[in-house]
């Protein structure tokens, strides 16, 4: 891929003006294709690289993108697909050269700007705008009643911040949010930091992704991780991978697929639209990747209707059920709940299975019958799965698929819930969670030598609703851009301002900064590529990818700022402010010195012991159900699940609407407005229909649309406004469009049963034409 750079010779960084000269004005000029059905290859190369040069100049993009997933280099901030065990000197994807891009562009968000525009004036901007001003440089404070964000020293920001944190009534009228991009080391800090004030509210990202996964999986196995290894991947029979979209959102994914199936595997995409990645993958790496015809991923898509999924794991669990076709041995030994499924699934409706699927009777055959005849199966699925009222209910049924085959605790078979953010695994493993268990909280006081409180928190859903009834006063996030990640925009918004303070760690302004508190902080924080020195020396941070490999991370660049503070320095400096040193804590030589948070972490989280003996070699975190076949559950065994059929009620003219990311995307963060696969250019506002549903309501092809919800109980409706409809190719009923401009349809009470996660994937909306 670095060869490209040949054909960029003599390009530059660009400067705010000319970004601007891009058109960042949404939807002038958007004009459809036919979708793609290749993912990567030549057009990923030059993608890569124009985002590169045009944020970095060519000498820097060279530099970083040599360090991207590297043994001695940094961990890219993007997704959370693990490294192979033999690097490619081009280590990284498309996207990931994107999101290193945004994060090491030589454009500047300093004072200026800020003096410039008003907070008003900047949220009367779109996202993409405010990611492409560049990196904060400067802490800046926004007064109650100022209409501008100013500079504000270091110690102040730590003053005021203290003040508010010391004058509330109540550590629980403070919550802390975490992204997942956030290093093993500043995390564990500040869940110290959070505890030692008094409260356990540490809302995180994961709450509005792969939460419904971590209480499925410790329900079904003992443990909220999936159990396979990238070796696991390469070497199954049979891989489904389910509600997911690797060629946009996790790349590299694509890789460890080709060898899958180069090896001989069988590949099938349940998914209600035809993706790209899934399709035919060019890889980038390989000469016939670049030139010739690529490789055919999915030998089988089912295009499931949006919610079908529990439906059609019940279907495929009861043919095997009744074909005897499980593994007898491994249920007697280790499972429990066979009786009671088997007969669940006996009075199995197949009417309703093929209504809430959309999919033939022969479809879901075909697919059991690749299911029985693999020796070595694996099950991906990400967002697709997890964000429905039901979710929790159907990946417990995609446990019992797994289950009954004996496809856990054994090469090349088992559950892979794909992670979104590089750590938000290691984030949880570092105490990251509202509900932590006593076990754990038993073991972080001893190492940490307080008492921590054991009263549950809230959770992202939780937090805004505290924030709306005045129970909540002060927030911080660490990362992320809370309100356009969050459901109903409206409510989020109107709860941060609700806020007497609201403070934002962050690189880059984004949507969150301009909808503040009464009063509100922007923090400037190193990056994933930039150097981290302390008093100590230079440091290294540590991350946990998908899989349970923890392993370094080292920037190399210069900060984009002197006055950049790292993750782990802030938290330890704020911490020593407001709460001082507690027990075995003293914060200041933590910032001092990462070796001594490791430590730390050592003594107080199983399965870190000799953490920094281990650093820089890397390793792989205990899972006892792939290890050892043993399952951590109240009786030590892996329990098969009965899940009642709930099939999603759609009125008359009415669509299910699934929110997804663009191609030019990456979570809440916009790098573009083209959507290269999916065939849209120069715009976002978009919505993905059925001719015949369009059809159906009197509309045609090109036609702009609102997006109007439900009426809420107290009659609250509501609506995302100006859409362009496009026919595409998928399932009757269903709809698709991008977030977070279709998060304002999401009702902040409409969450997954169990986990509390947003059901953004089944919106049920109603199309009006636009006014």
């Amino acid at each position: 891929m670095l060869d490209g750079f040949r054909r960029l010779r003599g390009s530059r960084p660009a400067s705010v003006d000319e970004v601007d000269d891009h058109r960042y004005d949404e939807d002038e000029g958007l004009t459809t294709r036919h979708p793609s059905e290749h993912a990567a290859g030549l057009p990923a190369v030059v993608s890569a690289l124009r985002h590169g040069v045009r944020e970095m100049g060519v000498r820097r993009t060279v530099k970083t993108l040599r360090m991207i997933n590297q043994d001695t280099g940094f961990d890219c901030m993007g997704c959370a697909w693990p490294d192979p065990a033999k690097r490619h000197h081009a280590e990284f994807c498309e996207n990931g050269a994107k999101a290193v891009a945004e994060e090491a562009t030589l454009l500047r968000a300093g004072p200026d700007l800020f003096a410039q525009y008003s907070v008003a004036e900047l949220a009367a901007q779109s996202d993409f705008w405010l990611g492409k001003r560049g990196r904060l440089t400067h802490p800046l404070y926004l007064a109650p009643g100022a209409t501008h964000y100013a500079p504000i020293s270091w110690d102040g920001a730590f003053d005021l911040i203290a003040g508010e944190l010391q004058a509330l009534d109540s550590p629980d009228e403070a919550a802390f949010y975490t992204s997942g991009r956030t290093s093993n080391e500043a995390a564990f800090v500040y869940q110290a930091f959070v505890r030692a004030l008094g409260t356990n509210n540490l809302p995180d990202c994961s709450n509005m992704c792969h939460e419904s996964s971590g209480v499925a999986l410790e329900q079904s196995i003992g443990i909220g991780k999936g159990s396979v290894s990238l070796e696991d991947i390469e070497a199954a029979d049979l891989l489904i991978v389910v509600g997911q979209n690797p060629g946009t959102n996790h790349p590299r994914m694509l890789s460890s697929l080709e060898a899958a199936k180069g090896r001989g595997a069988k590949v099938v995409a349940v998914n209600p639209l035809r993706e790209a990645g899934l399709t035919r993958f060019d890889n980038p790496q390989k000469v016939r990747g670049m030139v010739g015809a690529g490789t055919k991923l999915a030998d089988l898509h089912l295009p499931i209707r949006v919610n079908g999924d529990l439906a059609l794991f019940s279907a495929v669990n009861a043919r095997l059920l009744e074909r005897d076709a499980v593994d007898h041995e491994f249920l007697s030994a280790s499972c429990d709940g066979l009786t009671a499924v088997r007969a669940a699934h006996a009075d199995l409706d197949e009417a309703a299975v093929l209504a809430a699927t959309g999919l033939s009777r022969a479809a879901i055959d075909e697919l059991t019958e690749l299911v029985v005849a693999s020796e070595r199966t694996v099950i991906c699925w990400a967002m697709g799965l997890t964000q429905h009222r039901n979710s929790v209910a159907t990946i417990r049924e995609v446990v019992n698929l797994l289950l009954l085959r004996g496809m856990i605790g054994k090469p090349g078979a088992g559950l892979c819930p794909v992670r979104g953010h590089s750590n938000v695994q290691g984030d949880r493993s570092m105490g990251i969670y509202e509900k932590p268990p006593a076990a754990f909280l038993d073991r972080m006081q001893a190492a940490l030598g307080y008492d921590l409180p054991r009263e549950h928190g809230v959770d992202v859903v939780g937090a805004i609703r505290a924030m709306r009834d005045g129970k909540v006063k002060v927030f911080l996030g660490m990362g992320g851009n809370f309100l356009s990640a969050a459901p109903d925009t409206a409510a989020t918004a109107a709860a941060l301002g609700s806020c007497r303070l609201t403070v934002h760690v962050a690189t880059k302004p984004n949507r969150s900064h301009v909808t503040p508190g009464r009063a509100a902080l922007l923090l400037p924080t190193l990056g994933r590529t930039e150097r981290d020195v302390q008093a100590g020396g230079e440091q290294v941070v540590t991350v946990e990818d998908s899989m349970s490999a923890v392993h370094a991370s080292r920037g190399a660049l210069p900060p984009a700022s002197d006055e950049l503070l790292s993750e782990v320095a802030i938290v330890c400096r704020l911490a020593d402010r407001v709460v001082g040193d507690r027990g075995n804590v003293r914060w200041l030589e933590l910032a001092a010195d990462y070796d001594r948070i490791r430590d730390l972490i050592a003594e107080a989280i199983a399965g870190f012991e000799d953490f920094n003996a281990r650093r820089d070699a890397g390793f792989v975190l205990p899972h006892p159900p792939r290890d050892s076949r043993s399952f951590a559950t109240p009786n030590g065994r892996a329990q098969l699940t009965v899940n009642p059929l709930e099939v999603l009620h759609v009125p008359a003219g009415r669509l299910v609407l699934q929110t997804l990311r663009s191609h030019d995307q990456y979570n809440t963060t916009i790098y573009g407005l083209n959507d290269r696969y999916r065939g849209v250019k120069a715009g976002r506002r978009v919505v993905l229909v059925n001719a015949a549903d369009l059809a159906a309501q009197g509309l045609r092809d090109g036609d702009t649309v609102d997006l109007v919800g439900e009426p809420d109980p107290d009659g609250t409706v509501r609506r995302a406004e100006h859409f362009r409809a496009i026919a595409y190719d998928t399932p009757l009923g269903c709809a698709a469009a991008y977030y977070p401009e279709t998060n304002t349809l999401v009702p902040l009470d409409s969450v997954a049963l169990e986990s509390g996660t947003p059901t953004s994937k089944s919106v049920i909306v109603r199309l009006e034409p636009a006014s």
